[in-house]
């Protein structure tokens, strides 16, 4: 495989559409937000839209270069505890960069992540839809995310890479997340390595090319931009919903996600040290670059068709959307084209505050019995469905090809 450089990658590009041009006035903006308020206090506060991952980028390259990525993932496979010995036989610059790649930052606070485990166990079926919905959904009005998801590999399997999406997800709610016997240190890392590949593959793309606006995808913006997506935009909608949080257990939630941060290849200078911290930099680099595009259209509504396979009358395409117009919002709803609900958006809206605070325990009446038990029946629906997906075991690849419908 020839033209693999970073200079080469540079040079790739394309024309920009009407939407994509909007979306590069957003992300035109200065970088302005201070290292002195990442987890280490300090940084040369580079904007890191210009900046992706210089360990794992030419390694993952060469590989390609190599034709080795195939065995690699072959090997990889077995390969799912974060104890566990790398497997013999890979690639001697690759085993060294994972047995790198693999450690915990200093920093962590083994504290903090069982503090993060009672969190989550509390607030696991909430989080199941928040991270389908809230987040996931979410991830079709960010325009780069949308492009980079639809041209490349992950594009021509949405359920496939819906399902390895929700293995994050799930295993950072995990007892045993980041022990040993857990397995979001592999996650994490085979991720990354993932998005090295596609660093390399999808500028090769001339779907791609006519319809981004940057050279190289996935930099560390853009995976800030998807880190916000999730934690902060869960607990926006936690406190939204006046779901009260112990400050240790949110604390301990944050810390695992600045470690999952760190673990996906970003440079802690560009990890918040707090909440407040979190929503300043989210409201840079993501309130202002949500738009629709047509490939988020398109993304969007394969997800809502997902219920659909499982034939489940509470996860219908009109539920989905309903709870993805509660969730996001009109504005963002009515980019994606997802009609309101004549039922179930007026109830989301008038019962679901209550919902909360009776199972809350905050509130012993003044909601109807049928609506607390179609609300209690969803979410156990919905987190049923993730478990599903979740049951077989999920392998994360390296990618070889883009889209092969786009190529």
């Amino acid at each position: 495989m020839e033209n693999l450089s970073r200079r080469n990658m540079l040079k790739a590009g394309g024309t920009v559409g009407a939407v994509g041009a909007l979306a590069t006035v957003s992300q035109a903006t200065p970088w302005t937000w201070s290292p002195a308020g990442s987890v280490p206090g300090r940084g040369s506060g580079a904007n890191p839209q210009g900046v992706w991952d210089d360990e794992a980028d030419p390694v993952v390259a060469k590989l390609l270069e190599r034709g080795q990525v195939q065995r690699v993932n072959e090997l990889l496979r077995g390969w799912t505890k974060n104890g566990q010995p790398l497997p013999a036989g890979l690639p001697n610059e690759l085993r060294d960069f994972m047995e790198h790649a693999r450690q915990l930052p200093s920093w962590t606070d083994r504290g903090k992540l069982e503090t993060a485990v009672r969190f989550n166990q509390k607030r696991g079926t909430y989080l199941g839809v928040l991270y389908g919905f809230a987040s996931g959904m979410m991830s079709t009005v960010i325009p780069r995310e949308a492009r980079a998801v639809y041209y490349s590999q992950g594009g021509a399997d949405m359920k496939d890479r819906i399902t390895k999406t929700a293995k994050l997800g799930y295993d950072i709610g995990s007892l045993n997340a980041y022990r040993p016997d857990g397995e979001m240190i592999v996650t994490c890392l085979k991720t990354r390595l993932a998005h090295a590949s596609v660093r390399t593959l999808l500028p090769q793309s001339p779907w791609w090319n006519h319809s981004a606006q940057e050279k190289i995808p996935i930099s560390q913006a853009d995976i800030m931009v998807t880190w916000h997506s999730l934690p902060t935009t869960v607990m926006r909608m936690l406190e939204r919903w006046n779901v009260p949080i112990a400050a240790d257990e949110s604390d301990g939630f944050l810390h695992s996600w600045q470690i999952t941060a760190h673990m996906l290849g970003v440079q802690d200078q560009y990890i918040p040290n707090s909440w407040n911290q979190a929503d300043a930099q989210a409201r840079q680099v993501l309130n202002p670059i949500l738009a629709p595009t047509p490939e988020g259209k398109k993304l969007a509504d394969i997800l809502l068709d997902l219920g659909m396979n499982l034939d489940l009358s509470l996860l219908s395409r009109g539920v989905l959307g309903a709870l993805t117009r509660f969730m996001l919002g009109d504005k963002i709803a009515n980019w994606l084209e997802i009609p309101r609900e004549p039922v179930w958006s007026p109830l989301l809206e008038t019962a679901w505050g209550p919902y909360v605070l009776v199972r809350e325990g905050l509130l012993q009446v003044g909601m109807p019995k049928e609506a607390y038990w179609l609300f209690d029946e969803f979410l156990r629906q919905f987190v049923l469905f993730y478990m599903s997906e979740l049951r077989m075991p999920i392998n994360i690849t390296i990618p070889v090809a883009n889209n092969p419908r786009y190529n």
